[in-house]
This record gives C-alpha cells, sequence and structure tokens, in this order.
C-alpha cells in the first residue's frame, strides 16, 4: 500500500508469489518493577500490631506475586543510608521465594539516606520499568526530588507509597510521653498536648511537599495508613492506574 516502506518488504514471499507483502510485527513487551523497601530505623514505628515495616512489606509481597503471576519481571532493593540486600530483576517461581525471603529475613535499622540512594539507583538500574518506592519518607524532601528526578530522566517511572502509622498523623496521645529518636535523635520526654498542634503542622508541610514535588514530576503518589487493608490500598490505586490508560488510549 501507498507509504508503507520497503525495508519492511517480504522479499521471500516476494519471490514464490510474486506478491508484494510486508512484515508487521507484534511487539511482546515485558514489564520491569523494581521494588525499593524502606528498612530505616524509623520504618520501626507502629502503634498497632505491626510496623510500617511490616506494612511496607507486605505490600512489596503482594506486588511481586502480582508482578510474576502476569509473566512479567521484579526485583527488589532493601535499602537504609544505602542499599542493604537486593534481588536483581527476573521472573519464575525462583525469584519469588528469592524476594520473599529477604522481605521476611530483614529487620529495621540505621538511619536512611532515601534521596542519596534513589540517585545511586539511577544509575544501576539498567533497564527501564517502574520503579515502587515503600517508604515514610522522612528525609531531607530536596535530595528525595533530586533522586527522583534522576529516576525520571534516566527513564523509569517512580511510584511512590509514602506509608504512615495513623499515630503519626493524628498525635492524639493523652498522657505524658517518652519520644525515642529512631534514628540517634536522642530521648525526650514532652506533653502531647502541648505539640500536638505544631507537630501536626509540621508533618503536613512535608507530606504535602513532598506530594507536590511527585506532581511536579507527573509521578503518582500513593498515602497509605497502615490501619488500612493491603489488598484495599493496592487493588484501589492499580483500578485508578488502569481506568486513566484506558482514557489516555481512548484520546
Amino acid at each position: 500500500m501507498p507509504g508503507d516502506e520497503l525495508r519492511r518488504v517480504d522479499w521471500k514471499v516476494f519471490a514464490r508469489s510474486n506478491r508484494l507483502v510486508v512484515k508487521e510485527f507484534v511487539e511482546e513487551t515485558n514489564l520491569v518493577c523494581s521494588l525499593l523497601v524502606d528498612a530505616s530505623e524509623s520504618m520501626a514505628y507502629g502503634s498497632l500490631d505491626w510496623s510500617k515495616f511490616d506494612y511496607a512489606r507486605w505490600c512489596a509481597a503482594a506486588l511481586t506475586h502480582l508482578t510474576l503471576a502476569q509473566r512479567d519481571t521484579v526485583g527488589l532493593v532493601m535499602f537504609d543510608a544505602k542499599d542493604r540486600h537486593k534481588v536483581p530483576p527476573a521472573n519464575g517461581a525462583a525469584q519469588l521465594k528469592a524476594i520473599l525471603d529477604v522481605l521476611e529475613g530483614a529487620a529495621p535499622d540505621g538511619p536512611t539516606q532515601i534521596g542519596a540512594v534513589l540517585a545511586w539507583l539511577a544509575t544501576r538500574l539498567r533497564r527501564r520499568g517502574l520503579v515502587a518506592i515503600f517508604s515514610d519518607f522522612f528525609d531531607d524532601i530536596e535530595k528525595i526530588a533530586e533522586g527522583l528526578r534522576r529516576l525520571v530522566f534516566a527513564g523509569h517511572e517512580p511510584i511512590l507509597f509514602q506509608v504512615l502509622d495513623p499515630q503519626e498523623l493524628r498525635f492524639d496521645f493523652e498522657t505524658m510521653l517518652k519520644l525515642d529518636g529512631l534514628e540517634a535523635a536522642g530521648v525526650h520526654k514532652v506533653d502531647p498536648k502541648a505539640i500536638r498542634k505544631a507537630y501536626i503542622e509540621e508533618i503536613q508541610t512535608h507530606n504535602d511537599e513532598l506530594a507536590r514535588r511527585a506532581s511536579a514530576l507527573n509521578l503518582d503518589f500513593v498515602r497509605v495508613e497502615t490501619a488500612q487493608p493491603v489488598d484495599v490500598v493496592l487493588s484501589a490505586y492499580l483500578a485508578r492506574r488502569t481506568a486513566r490508560a484506558r482514557g489516555g488510549m481512548r484520546r
């Protein structure tokens, strides 16, 4: 047909049939999903029967199952101030076991440097794909944003899952507290009623700025409370993502 490229003509068919036929290809795409789980000490906090770290690794395990069930590729990076454990991207039953073993055996410890880890990973992830980050993102916003920018410029699509405990958002304690800084911040005795307003304003400012930076890069940002069921959080996000993709195709 007019407009078809000569380089796509199947000359073997032409030689047999004297008919000009062009080759058409169906590209098989294989999604690569890298799961980044924050294992720094601040993720150890939990006012429920589980910690933020527990919740983050449950989410990572669920996404591992979903990705591998679609015959796509998934890898894992467990990090604090640097990468602690890595499972290179692969697929199959052996990959599922390898990732679940790392998730089960890890424990939160040490300081965090999310921005530096993201910037470092941008130069190490060889195949472009999704980068799902599970963290409380309690780090310098500017450094986090710079790390995200580097991932985007390297061709990846970061997805931010901010995992927070309900008490970190409400701070509705009534009695005197002894606050132990999980990342070497020291121990302090405080009256929660006296600092509640300032605390809530501070954490809301941090979280809103994180969301704004993600939006500026056109990235998905999902704020998660650990009281929410994992399946509800992930299914709701995936449904929104699918609906958005279909809407874009219709346009």
